[in-house]
């Protein structure tokens, strides 16, 4: 789930202008990409890399660890099912509006070949210093800096802004996990925060969730699990019930899934979860000089 330098990554739509503009950032960066689809363009090269018509001519032809898709709705299962069925380990889905009949079979296909789904309506996923998948700029210093905190967001534009201040309260990101926001994605933040906590980059993590779903509170589980320390930001807090906002996952139905649900269950589980994303970075310095505290007292114990 976590991208490095080594993953070989496959554009699948590289031809068109956000396929082109974005490939060229990966590569710019130190994104390992290997190759492009389009049926129509099949054999020419596009930013130095060969088309092929296929996912499945592509692993025939070098292979790739790691699809991203720069598809438009209507063509997205089709092309999800040829990377899956082409052996991909992860599948970034950038694609918003998918209709939920092609997401469901994408996932099944997904889940029956052993392939993640990140998304779909991922900005995509950074690994500063190695590389990154998607459409986060990763290469913009103020934002990503190598470092050890872990991000997690279902959005793009939150995931940023969290990154932001963390750089700017000295912390660099070991790695960003955008999962995306609609309501049937492929690896949830669970998921996620499994990856972060077993990751040894990764000292402490930082959660960004929104209402609706109940995605926090099953996370929740892990976190009271973990030395790590974790700190969030849950965004809806002053929302009307029964409103529909931003993402399509942000919809809150009964009391599970609303952001006191939420609060409640990540603080419970000994998270700290601040009111606007600007506290992350104290909130962090205070839990990380309090785990190291518990550590110096541990090592004279023994």
């Amino acid at each position: 789930m976590i991208v490095r330098k080594s993953d070989r990554v496959l554009v699948q739509g590289i031809t068109g202008k956000q396929g082109t503009f974005w490939t060229e950032q990966m590569q710019a960066y130190g994104t390992t990409v290997v190759g492009g689809v389009n049926p129509k363009k099949a054999g020419q090269s596009h930013c130095g890399v060969p088309i092929f018509a296929t996912a499945k001519e592509a692993m025939a032809n070098g292979g790739f660890d790691v699809s991203v898709m720069f598809i438009p709705p209507a063509a997205a299962r089709a092309a999800a099912i040829d990377a899956i069925e082409a052996g991909a380990k992860t599948v970034v889905c950038l694609t918003e509006h998918i209709p939920s009949h092609d997401v469901m079979e994408m996932h099944a296909a997904a889940a029956e070949h052993g392939t993640r789904i990140i998304g779909p309506n991922t900005a995509g996923i950074v690994t500063p210093g190695e590389g990154f998948v998607g459409i986060m700029p990763a290469f913009n210093p103020r934002v990503f800096q190598p470092g050890r905190v872990g991000v997690i967001s279902r959005s793009g534009s939150l995931g940023t802004l969290v990154c932001l201040n963390l750089v700017r309260g000295g912390h660099g990101q070991s790695a960003f996990l955008g999962i995306g926001g609609d309501p049937m994605i492929g690896t949830t933040t669970k998921d996620a925060l499994a990856a972060l906590i077993d990751d040894p980059g990764t000292d402490a993590i930082a959660l960004v969730g929104e209402i609706g779903g109940s995605m926090e509170e099953e996370a929740a589980e892990l976190v009271a699990k973990t030395d790590k320390p974790v700190v969030s930001f849950i965004a809806g807090r002053a929302s009307p019930p029964g409103k529909k906002m931003g993402h399509a996952g942000a919809i809150v139905t009964g009391d599970r899934g609303s952001y006191a649900s939420k609060h409640g269950a990540l603080e419970r589980a000994g998270a700290v979860v601040v009111d606007v994303p600007g506290d992350l970075p104290a909130a962090l310095d205070a839990l990380m000089a309090e785990a190291a505290k518990r550590s110096g007292a541990q090592r004279l114990a023994d």
